[in-house]
Order: C-alpha cells, then sequence, then structure tokens
C-alpha cells in the first residue's frame, strides 16, 4: 500500500508521536508484514530480539522471540504455504470478505477499496492480493498510525477504519490462527494479534 502522490501533502517539520502511538503502528507493522509473507532468515534474526513485558500483548511478544530464534526461515515458509496457500487453499482463508460473506471479493473488499481510494491508499503494483488481505489491513492501520501516508492520521479516522475493516472479522481470524493445526511459528502471531485487537477496541471505545 502506499500513498496516491496528489492526494496527501506532508507539510514542513516533522510530526511527533507518543511512544505509545509509534509503538501501536509498530506492532501493526510486525504483524502486517509476518501475514503478507513468510519472514526472511534476517526478519527472523530480527524478530528473536524482540522482548515483552506481563501484557499478554508483551507475553505473545516473549513467546513470538522465542520460537523465532528456534526456527529457521525454509521451515517458517513451508507452514506460510501451509496455512495461507496449500494445495488449492491454505488451512486458512486470510481475507475480509472470506470471513465476512464466505465468499473473495464481496461487498466488504469494494468498501475498503472505496475508503482506501478516500483515503488517498492504492495498492501498490507489485501486490497481486485483494487489499483486504489481514496482512495489507494491518499494514494500513501501521500506515494511518505512524503517517507512512503522509502525516499521521486523526485517531477518529484511525478509528473508523479500525471499526469498518477490522473488528468485524480479525479477532475470528486471529483465533483460527492462534489454534490451527499448521501454527507454530504463527500461533504466538496469532495470541498478538488477538491481544491487540482487544487492546485497541477497549481504546477507541473511549475516543
Amino acid at each position: 500500500m502506499h500513498a496516491q502522490q496528489s492526494a496527501v501533502q506532508t507539510p514542513a517539520g516533522i510530526v511527533a508521536l507518543s511512544d505509545e502511538e509509534a509503538g501501536r503502528g509498530h506492532l501493526y507493522r510486525l504483524i502486517g508484514r509476518l501475514l503478507a509473507r513468510a519472514p526472511s532468515t534476517k526478519e527472523l534474526a530480527n524478530t528473536a530480539l524482540l522482548s515483552g513485558d506481563d501484557s499478554e500483548i508483551g507475553q505473545a511478544i516473549s513467546s513470538l522471540a522465542t520460537i523465532a530464534a528456534k526456527v529457521d526461515a525454509a521451515t517458517v515458509e513451508r507452514e506460510y504455504h501451509d496455512l495461507f496457500i496449500g494445495l488449492g487453499r491454505g488451512e486458512l482463508v486470510p481475507y475480509g470478505s472470506y470471513y465476512l460473506t464466505g465468499f473473495l471479493h464481496e461487498k466488504p473488499l469494494a468498501k475498503l477499496r472505496g475508503d482506501l481510494s478516500r483515503l488517498g491508499i492504492e495498492r501498490a503494483d507489485s501486490v497481486k492480493e485483494p487489499e483486504d488481505h489481514i496482512g495489507a489491513i494491518c499494514e494500513v492501520m501501521a500506515g494511518l498510525i505512524l503517517g507512512t501516508f503522509g502525516v499521521p492520521a486523526p485517531l477518529e479516522t484511525q478509528k473508523a477504519f479500525f471499526e469498518a475493516h477490522m473488528a468485524p472479522w480479525a479477532t475470528h481470524f486471529f483465533r483460527d490462527l492462534e489454534k490451527a493445526k499448521s501454527s507454530v511459528f504463527y500461533a504466538p502471531v496469532g495470541r498478538l494479534g488477538r491481544a491487540m485487537i482487544e487492546v485497541e477496541e477497549a481504546a477507541f471505545s473511549m475516543v
């Protein structure tokens, strides 16, 4: 995902983010990238360096780091294939339309595309997956928070996007990922995503 160049103008200067907002954005980016594709050896090594606190999110991060230190990229690539690609289809189908309607390329995808267009965000030419892939949606949330598409989006904009395109199905997906038969490396990714959604729902309820 990237910004349409004509749609967003970045003002002079640097927009400062609080540590909390930066942390939210980087967590979404981590989850999004791990779900968009299997991690490389370097990405696994970086993931193994993460540490967490005693919160649910922190414990999920610690579990993910522990497993990342024990597996190799080829093993995780096979797991990713079994989970999301498979022969015909993977164990899970990581698209909003599928979770909400049972079919791909349905109204949830059309609504998402409309909202992305209004935000000045379009799919990169190199990306062939529909925009309602869970990894892509996490990347959009990261971009809205971190200002990847121009400047950090207001909380109201973040909330509207989250409630329209993540809240209706993401928790279900992450629970499925956490419990999937093929999930080893991706089990704590599912736990992390589920915990993140729960925290976000609570926080956005106060906006």
